[in-house]
């Protein structure tokens, strides 16, 4: 299998920021969609200049098990057909959940590395795409709030943060939030990688799976994972070897993951000893406002002033 491991410094291809007029479609790959927030997502991207398609299995359910999108070999093909189409300028899933695992080799690599790149936005579930995609393709990603997700249909800033990323990539290099702090001080330059903590560590020995995520700056986040299985899943991913050579992290939200003070003591034992600047909230993933944050371009994470600063806009100029 082809891999494109990231290039020390300089980060994965970035594909183009979008312009009014561009063309979008919304994508399944993971748990069943609520039409009406599906219908709200897609009025936002409207209201933004974009044409947006909904892909033709979106409202699909699996005849027999109703925890996914559809059947594997359509959400599949929805996405592939997507990223195949050279109308489509970008891609944006619809919701997490779970499913990806299950399609994700099915997508033939060989056909999609060989169009031009689009942005890919998606978080939770999604994580297996962009891990794939940075490992097979080579391109930067944006782990951001889905087309029918609660936070972006319900929170203004959240859609806000998103559309500027897409957009107006150069206004949104510096990550912050009112919550950021040291878990662990210091500073840390590195390629922006990650998403959610428990799909990661599911992720370890599949084939898209990358040997660690040395030279990154990590990004990592989870929901209702309690602390003992949050614990649980950073010790998999330590022992795995995942984390050897990462050279900082910056933690978002542990929505429903129980009293904070007990997440905070667990990223503390499991992280602190490797020796790296952890900032702990930096205000993304599953909480009713979360900030877009790109993966495989160029950062410094500076833990002590609470801040994720991309050295590379999200996405290119075109």
């Amino acid at each position: 299998m082809d891999q494109h491991p990231t290039t020390p410094g300089r980060g994965l291809t970035r594909p183009p920021h979008l312009r009014p007029g561009d063309h979008v479609v919304v994508v399944a790959p993971s748990s069943p969609i609520d039409p009406q927030r599906l219908t709200a997502g897609c009025a936002i991207l409207r209201s933004w200049g974009l044409r947006v398609t909904v892909a033709p299995h979106v409202l699909d359910t699996h005849p027999v098990l109703g925890h996914l999108a559809g059947t594997d070999a359509d959400r599949a093909a929805d996405l592939q057909a997507a990223w195949l189409d050279p109308t489509v300028d970008a891609v944006i899933c619809a919701r997490g959940g779970y499913g990806v695992h299950r399609m994700v080799d099915l997508l033939d690599w060989r056909a999609m590395r060989a169009v031009p790149p689009k942005p890919l936005v998606g978080f939770s579930d999604a994580t297996s795409l962009h891990e794939a995609f940075a490992q097979r393709l080579g391109i930067a990603t944006l782990y951001g709030p889905m087309g029918a997700a609660a936070s972006f249909t319900t929170d203004g800033p959240t859609a806000e943060h998103l559309r500027r990323t897409l957009f107006e990539p150069t206004a949104t290099t510096v990550l912050t939030s009112s919550t950021a702090t040291a878990l662990v001080p210091g500073r840390a330059r590195g390629i922006t990688a990650g998403g959610c903590a428990s799909v990661l560590a599911a992720e370890r020995g599949t084939p898209a799976a990358r040997p660690s995520f040395a030279g990154c700056v990590l990004v990592l986040e989870d929901v209702n994972e309690q602390p003992y299985q949050l614990d649980r899943i950073l010790t998999q991913l330590l022992r795995s070897g995942a984390l050897d050579g990462a050279t900082g992290i910056a933690l978002g939200s542990w929505d429903g993951c129980g009293r904070p003070e007990r997440v905070k003591a667990v990223m503390l034992d499991r992280l602190g000893p490797l020796g790296i600047p952890v900032l702990w909230e930096l205000g993304f993933g599953h909480s009713p406002s979360t900030l877009t944050v790109p993966l495989g371009v160029p950062a410094l994470l500076d833990a002590d002033s609470g801040t994720l600063t991309l050295e590379l806009p999200a996405l290119d100029a075109r």
